[in-house]
């Protein structure tokens, strides 16, 4: 096991002071924010792509703290419905390109969640009743979803990408173990977890026995913890 941390929880260092920071806290690795979601504040995705030079000189500059890369970040929506959903989902197939020409064997991202259809903004279901939810999610898993995945993981494939993390998160289609579960089973073993336990615990799972159910289809990890306050809880549930 390595340890070390996504570089937006330093959002607002320089590059230098970034490395600086994880070489005195002895970290081993970093995960890079690539865009999306995240402001990127440490890499320029663009930039990185087109020039072969500015990739080199920013893993010497790695090398020389002892730190490598252990994943690209581009956590986002992909599958949003319009210009949305078009602009995340050019920022993955970047963040893959990025990932494979940097020698970096796993993205970080989530599973996207459409609308209903005609929808203009994303609809997390999580409940079966009334009836109609249950036709929404299932055009949003066989109309979109696995459609979108499928085609997602032939193109990681083809760079030679072949872990591709999801973080089981809220108002996503892959949340929880059942839903990655059923994901990978239709798209197959490139779609893993990027297991955060913090996500798990307020949904109410257990996050030990989510890890021994996901076994080796952990792929990356996000120690992160949650606290549920009993008060609020006890009147509002979760």
């Amino acid at each position: 096991m390595k340890i070390g941390m996504i570089t937006d929880s330093l959002p607002a260092t320089d590059f230098d002071t970034l490395l600086a920071t994880a070489a005195r806290l002895e970290l081993d690795m970093l995960e890079f924010g690539c865009g999306n979601w995240s402001s990127a504040p440490h890499l320029n995705l663009d930039r990185m792509l087109e020039s072969e030079a500015e990739r080199r000189n920013f893993k010497t500059r790695l090398a020389e703290h002892g730190i490598a890369i252990s994943a690209l970040n581009c956590s986002g929506n992909p599958v949003h419905p319009g210009e949305h959903g078009r602009r995340h989902d050019a920022v993955t197939r970047k963040t893959i390109k990025l990932a494979s020409l940097m020698g970096v064997d796993r993205v970080v991202m989530m599973s996207g969640c459409p609308g209903a259809e005609g929808d203009h903004s994303a609809n997390w279901i999580t409940m079966e009743w009334p009836p109609e939810v249950r036709e929404i999610l299932r055009w949003q898993w066989d109309d979109v979803l696995i459609p979108y995945w499928r085609d997602l993981v032939a193109y990681a494939n083809g760079l030679g990408i072949r872990k591709l993390c999801l973080e089981l998160h809220g108002h996503q289609n892959v949340y929880n173990v059942r839903t990655l579960t059923r994901l990978r089973g239709a798209v197959g073993e490139t779609v893993g977890a990027n297991l955060d336990p913090s996500h798990l615990m307020w949904m109410g799972a257990d996050p030990i026995a989510a890890v021994r159910a996901l076994g080796d289809a952990i792929y990356h990890v996000h120690a992160k913890d949650t606290r549920v306050d009993p008060v609020i809880a006890g009147v509002n549930g979760v």
